[in-house]
């Protein structure tokens, strides 16, 4: 039988200004061990009795440092910043997630521009000049999320922000149709980080109960963006050229990297305290120390170089997705809803020019329609969903469920075919304008709903895998992004817009309605049995 260990755990300083001692060793010698402070990862193994035996995974037993966080109140966990510091994190990735999506639609009112310039007819092929952007969205979100589990959260961030904006100011420059369509997607690559990994970052500095207001925020950018895009792409293809659209969001993007070089520090908890056993390593004298090796509380006896992480953390979107049924629902709604929102996105500005005679930068306009029905319903539901949270979970006897955060998910899912049905059939009988926005509202408002419960509930179940989790919904919701505008065109030309709005309603109301009460009866049950999932 393998004998037990001595598992030790840091309970004195270890910033960056503090190198240990022996003296600093012997301390931690003499002391009880008490219980790991951070969220250990599932499948991992964990002390709970505060004793000193610890046995790995395999059953091997070993001397080992464990590097934990300073009790509950270390100031070094993301979890007990300042309010400040956390709303600095959080306006800095909702700001990286409002840019992006801004460039993905921007372009939408300034396609004809485009189109006349490059001699494009296919009306596929005009509708991708704005939708292959999310199609990078789709194919770098894999990748994004699992880099940022081995490299930390603002690393993969600010580097994917950089590189997003060389292409997107280099899109200004593209003198052929081939050239603006590969920068594009060379843009949406790197434009996808704030959307994979920016809500890892929130489950990483707010609690439970306090993180329903920050994924309001961080969740309305991505939808607001692509809507107040267009407007200001409309005028801006009216009055000067298409290439403008580009260089002008450059322009704030570059301010809001200064921000976020100055205001968004790490927050993964595994990342962090690897660089604090490293530190540790680098301080004391193994061959003296009781301590043979040094580990965090996330590690166990398991290969740990880079290679191995790489490709356990790269390969766990994937896996989350084919065996994880909440991932399949919600990817698979999420999807559904991404793509109508980039379907109407692309063809808006075709109806209000088409069916209401109105100029291109007027047509814009009426993209203001959606982000009104986006921003109202977000803070309406910034305002109740936290408080719902709390009022089920003091009703659960203290202990709160991701469930909980699944009820806005009920009304989301009838307003979006409501919607759906009034902008489709207002447009196909030409009713006044204001009808068909209402109606477009609706879709705002249902959308934004469905996206907040559905984003918080994923963080909520897979706090630790939460970048993980959320790059294998998105990427599939990308691919729908970038399919649904391709289609747009031919469909409502041959059915007309009350039609194939019923069809998009129906499906709706197929794959919505039944989600939220499916994932409140079994969703528990289903997390339970996940060896990924936090239960």
């Amino acid at each position: 039988m393998p004998s037990p260990t001595t598992t030790l755990r840091t309970s004195i300083p270890t910033h960056s200004n503090h190198t240990l001692t022996e003296t600093d060793v012997a301390k931690v010698n003499e002391k009880n061990i008490p219980e790991p402070q951070g969220e250990v990862e599932p499948g991992r193994s964990r002390r709970t009795d505060g004793g000193s035996e610890h046995t790995t995974e395999d059953g091997d037993s070993e001397d080992v440092f464990w590097v934990d966080w300073e009790g509950p109140d270390d100031p070094d966990n993301p979890k007990n910043w300042s309010y400040r510091k956390k709303w600095a994190a959080t306006l800095v990735v909702s700001s990286f997630t409002f840019i992006s999506p801004v460039s993905s639609s921007m372009v939408a009112p300034a396609t004809q521009q485009i189109a006349r310039e490059f001699g494009i007819t296919s009306t596929a092929l005009i509708a991708m000049t704005t939708s292959v952007f999310v199609l990078g969205y789709g194919m770098s979100f894999p990748f994004l999320g699992p880099l940022s589990e081995l490299y930390g959260r603002s690393r993969v961030l600010q580097c994917s922000n950089l590189f997003y904006l060389i292409w997107n100011l280099v899109c200004g420059f593209a003198q052929t149709k081939g050239q603006l369509i590969a920068f594009r997607f060379l843009a949406g690559l790197g434009g996808s980080a704030p959307l994979s990994v920016g809500g890892g970052v929130l489950g990483d500095v707010w609690h439970p109960e306090e993180r329903g207001k920050a994924i309001a925020i961080y969740s309305l950018a991505p939808l607001l963006g692509p809507v107040i895009g267009p407007v200001c792409g409309g005028w801006i293809a009216e009055r000067s050229t298409w290439r403008w659209v580009f260089w002008s969001t450059s322009m704030v993007d570059v301010l809001i990297q200064i921000s976020g070089f100055f205001y968004l520090r790490e927050t993964y908890a595994p990342y962090l305290l690897d660089k604090k056993a490293i530190q540790i390593r680098k301080s004391l004298d193994l061959e003296k120390a009781t301590p043979r090796r040094v580990k965090t509380v996330y590690e166990s006896k398991e290969d740990r170089s880079w290679q191995h992480i790489f490709r356990k953390a790269l390969i766990r979107p994937f896996q989350l997705f084919a065996r994880e049924p909440i991932v399949q629902i919600l990817g698979i709604y999420m999807a559904f809803v991404y793509g109508v929102f980039y379907l109407f996105l692309t063809t808006m500005p075709a109806i209000f020019a088409s069916v209401y005679h109105e100029r291109v930068g007027i047509a814009g306009l009426h993209y203001i329609a959606l982000g009104i029905g986006l921003t109202l319903s977000s803070q309406v539901n910034a305002r109740f969903m936290d408080r719902i949270y709390i009022y089920l979970k003091n009703k659960n006897g203290g202990v709160g469920e991701p469930e909980f955060r699944l009820p806005p998910m009920i009304p989301g899912s009838i307003l979006l075919p409501f919607g759906l049905l009034l902008a489709g059939w207002s447009a196909d009988h030409k009713l006044h304008w204001i009808a068909t926005d209402f109606g477009i509202g609706c879709v705002g408002a249902g959308m934004i709903l469905v996206f907040q419960a559905m984003q918080t509930y994923v963080v909520d179940a897979f706090t630790l895998h939460a970048a993980s989790a959320l790059a294998a919904v998105s990427c599939l919701r990308s691919l729908a992004g970038f399919g649904f505008p391709l289609f747009a065109s031919a469909m409502y030309n041959k059915l007309g817009y009350g039609k194939g709005d019923t069809i998009l309603a129906c499906l709706a109301i197929g794959l919505g309605c039944p989600a939220p009460f499916l994932l409140w009866k079994y969703g528990k049950r289903i997390r339970m049995s996940s060896k990924f999932i936090a239960g």
